[in-house]
């Protein structure tokens, strides 16, 4: 029997945050406000979450601030927990231990804690200037996120002149996104230069799209900045085009200069292009029946012990899934040491890669579970279940493990209005959903081949360029 339970992790106590931020902390009915899985067995309440963001380990830490992303702005929406949250995390800011860098989730390259907590309000502010019809959340929660941004505005404004350029970009950010508010509007002239020549250029794409977005509402030209950008996207266009075609000429030269660029550390799920995007929404689909759920293979034969056997329905656990938050027993983010203990096995197998001198763990087979970890930075970042002796992962009722693939994508495809850009496909076919954080590859059983699903955090929606050859050469 699998321990559906994670262990116990370290304490990181609230006695360890700044005195302001302990006030904020102990002055809040948490018990009341929950966030996105409040209660669910081993994903931590609010003031565990922020009582981590400055843990002594950076895997806590790193964690801690994927939790406030997952579990406080999950898919785009704000809970009751959330505001209260942002206010507790302004005071965290200016925290000197927010000065330790690391690599953080939900972008990419190195930053200090501190650019990430900008970021995290960044996003916070991003969503709080949405509507309710847009999904964001509850009215009341969206009240209180709107409610909070004068504090938050307060708390942060230094940082816009700090000399670390990330930690300014980020707090220009959020600083822009909460001037939506009304009451703020004086203090736009302030902001507005900053805006145009700091994060108007930044090598971030989001930055760019924030300030020409908030340009625009201020009332401002943003021409010769539109036309930066497409000139920008054109010359990029042009030279993935030449590197990526071996027989054109310039391949060598094309390929040197986008090594040149700076990295777009722009993070994967855009927020505000909800309200850009709200004339440009799907259409819902005509109506039609609703598709059949797929049905997973009944197993093999009792008594077969062969190496294509197929675990039977009653022999195989059954998990449920969170998406960008966890399955099973397994939250994302989880370091080996915290898997292997709510799994209640080792792994059977290790694999690393070597990155210059260092070496990295990059997936942990588990074979009496049936299913692999694969990690980025230590941090469990994809679970893959074995389609043939995995546990059974339910969505909405309907099997997701071991049936016939095309059956299981049909009826992802059908089941609801995706929305837009959220359903894509991997080189080798495979289905990937953007909004559940689920892919579903194809395993060999014998003759035949099952499905294999793979539940991911967002920068791994790209499997050619996240898995690794050990995932790809599964079979």
């Amino acid at each position: 029997m699998i321990n559906e339970t994670a262990p116990g992790l370290p304490d990181d106590p609230a006695d360890s945050l700044p005195p302001a931020a302990q006030v904020e902390l102990a002055g809040t009915a948490w018990e009341e406000l929950p966030h996105f899985c409040t209660g669910r067995h081993g994903v931590p309440d609010t003031p565990d979450i922020l009582g981590a963001v400055l843990a002594k380990a950076p895997a806590r830490r790193v964690r801690a601030v994927g939790d406030l992303y997952r579990l406080l702005l999950n898919q785009a929406r704000v809970f009751p927990a959330t505001a209260p949250a942002a206010l507790v995390v302004a005071r965290l800011v200016d925290d000197p231990r927010t000065l330790a860098e690391d690599r953080w989730e939900r972008r990419a390259g190195r930053r200090p804690l501190r650019a990430e907590l900008l970021n995290w309000l960044a996003s916070f502010a991003d969503i709080a200037r949405l509507d309710v019809e847009d999904g964001v959340g509850a009215a009341q929660d969206l009240a209180a996120a709107r409610e909070a941004r004068p504090v938050l505005h307060n708390r942060i404004a230094d940082f816009c002149e700090d000399d670390d350029r990330l930690v300014k970009e980020a707090a220009l950010a959020a600083t822009a996104l909460l001037l939506a508010d009304p009451a703020l509007t004086s203090s736009v002239p302030r902001y507005a230069p900053a805006v145009r020549t700091i994060l108007a250029v930044s090598a971030d794409s989001y930055y760019r799209w924030i300030a020409r977005e908030r340009l625009v509402a201020w009332g401002e030209d943003v021409t010769g900045l539109l036309a930066a950008e497409r000139e920008h996207r054109a010359a990029l266009d042009r030279a993935h085009a030449l590197a990526d075609d071996p027989f054109g000429e310039g391949q060598e030269q094309a390929i040197r200069w986008l090594e040149e660029q700076p990295e777009d550390t722009a993070a994967p799920e855009r927020l505000g292009r909800r309200c850009e995007d709200r004339t440009a929404r799907a259409q819902a689909a005509p109506h039609e029946p609703a598709p059949e759920p797929p049905v997973a293979d009944p197993g093999s034969e009792p008594g077969y012990l062969g190496p294509w056997r197929i675990a039977r329905e009653e022999e195989r656990a059954e998990w449920a899934f969170t998406p960008y938050v966890g399955v099973g027993p397994l939250r994302f983010g989880m370091t080996l040491r915290e898997i292997t203990g709510a799994l209640g096995e080792e792994p059977a197998v290790l694999t690393h890669s070597r990155h210059g001198e260092d070496q990295q763990l990059n997936c942990a087979d588990f074979a009496r579970s049936g299913i692999r970890a694969l990690f980025e930075e230590d941090c469990l970042g994809c679970v893959a279940v074995d389609a043939l002796a995995g546990p059974q992962v339910r969505l909405d009722g309907a099997p997701l493990t071991g049936c016939l693939p095309s059956h299981v994508e049909d009826w992802l495809v059908r089941r609801t209005t995706m929305p837009p850009g959220s359903l894509t496909y991997s080189p080798a076919a495979d289905p990937v959903l953007a909004d559940l954080g689920l892919a579903i590859r194809s395993q060999r059983a014998g003759d035949v081949v099952l499905s294999r699903p793979l539940f991911l955090l967002h920068s791994w929606l790209d499997l050619w360029h996240s898995l690794p050859s050990e995932e790809w050469n599964y079979s």
